[in-house]
């Protein structure tokens, strides 16, 4: 589950993490009312930004004209105008596409004096199954294009998950930053409270790009989160009602909230087949080999190891709800799963949802005959696919066929 900004640094500043003051608002009175706080606090320059699930916000552009989706602000009046612009308009980024995404609530925080800025993240290392920190002096820059072309500008270390992490390992990653010797101490802190966020969140994610040494009015600098994105593991969230709470469903689409509702892993994708499958790994494979056949997949959909009849069910309405979709492939393993309940299901959802487009069916694994001959007597028309080769090129000839 993915989360604001503002949200993010609630958590952060909670753990510890120093972060710019500000709040969030929905309105024109609240955006008036916290830049007047600010201001009157001492701040000289506000930074307004739009809150959305996308990043590029300071170079997306609004459906209306207006031009950028961060701006900064040197008085209250010009805090209220740039809000009036965007509260309630659609921002369009590299990352949203043309669709873009309505700004429902922007962040109005302090605009801190940047003297350099770094990159800061802790994540999941899936060959080690460990978390860890990863560090780079070039702040302000897509990681990846970091990796590719300057490597060795990437600190990364390793930790622990039964030890935490280990305060030489912190000091490391501020060496590493080159921050000033007197902030040594400062840096190698909120690293150490950054990896907590992450820890004590179960987040999959942390990222603050930039991490930042900023300048006071007095010349006194220290490290500060300037920006931050936090992801959380969806399989946590039952230990975590605060953060649950903070999700945001008007970021989300329609079809990905309600498979949420069954436990559907769903992701809607561009194309005309859609695919429902039991396994990531096995999600990806037949959403691969669509595409070796010619055809374009219309979503992820992967019912896990145990969907029910319901389940599957649900996973055929929400399929049949996008109207791109014209074909579907089914493409089971019974390992822990039943292909006899799987073929109930199909044969439950064919039925309640009218299917009127080509259906491909591939099942293997436990109860495999048993689910076959469930589809063969129900009367319907269903294809069988006797591999995930054969079931992937019938799927897409088929789809040909009736367009």
């Amino acid at each position: 589950m993915n989360i604001h900004e503002y949200q993010a640094k609630q958590l952060l500043a909670k753990h510890g993490v120093n972060v710019p003051s500000g709040d969030p608002c929905t309105t024109l009175a609240d955006a008036r009312s916290i830049a007047d706080r600010l201001f009157g606090q001492g701040d000289e320059l506000l930074v307004l930004k739009a809150q959305i699930h996308a990043g590029g916000r300071g170079k997306g552009t609004f459906k209306s004209g207006f031009q950028g989706g961060v701006h900064l602000c040197r008085s209250a009046d010009e805090v209220e105008e740039k809000a009036k612009a965007m509260l309630g308009e659609v921002l369009v980024t590299k990352q949203t596409g043309e669709v873009g995404r309505q700004v429902n609530t922007l962040l109005i925080a302090s605009a801190e004096k940047i003297i350099s800025e770094f990159y800061l993240a802790v994540l999941l290392d899936r060959d080690t199954g460990k978390p860890v920190v990863m560090a780079s002096t070039e702040g302000g820059m897509d990681i990846e294009e970091v990796a590719e072309k300057t490597p060795e500008k990437i600190v990364r270390v390793g930790v622990d998950p039964a030890l935490g992490m280990m305060p030489y390992q912190a000091r490391k990653i501020a060496v590493g930053l080159n921050v000033p010797a007197n902030l040594i101490g400062a840096t190698a802190k909120l690293v150490a409270n950054v990896y907590n966020t992450f820890w004590e969140t179960d987040a999959s994610l942390v990222e603050i790009n930039p991490l930042c040494l900023v300048e006071d009015g007095d010349g006194k600098q220290d490290i500060c989160a300037v920006d931050a994105k936090i992801s959380i593991d969806d399989n946590a969230l039952y230990r975590h009602k605060d953060i649950l709470a903070m999700r945001d469903l008007g970021e989300e689409a329609p079809l990905e909230i309600e498979a949420s509702k069954f436990d559907l892993n769903y992701i809607k994708l561009d194309g005309s087949i859609a695919c429902l499958v039991n396994g990531a790994g096995l999600a990806m494979a037949t959403m691969d080999i669509i595409k070796h056949f010619g055809g374009s997949p219309a979503n992820f959909l992967d019912v896990g190891g145990g969907a029910s009849k319901e389940q599957v069910t649900a996973a055929f309405r929400i399929i049949l709800s996008d109207p791109n979709v014209k074909g579907i492939l089914v493409n089971i393993f019974g390992g822990i799963m039943q292909c006899d309940v799987i073929a109930q299901g199909i044969v439950a959802a064919a039925r309640e949802t009218q299917l009127a487009i080509p259906l491909v069916v591939r099942l293997e694994g436990n109860n495999v005959e048993i689910g076959k001959k469930i589809l063969d007597e129900s009367g319907l028309t269903i294809i069988n696919g006797d591999t995930m080769a054969d079931a992937a090129q019938k799927i897409v000839d088929a789809v040909e066929t009736s367009a």
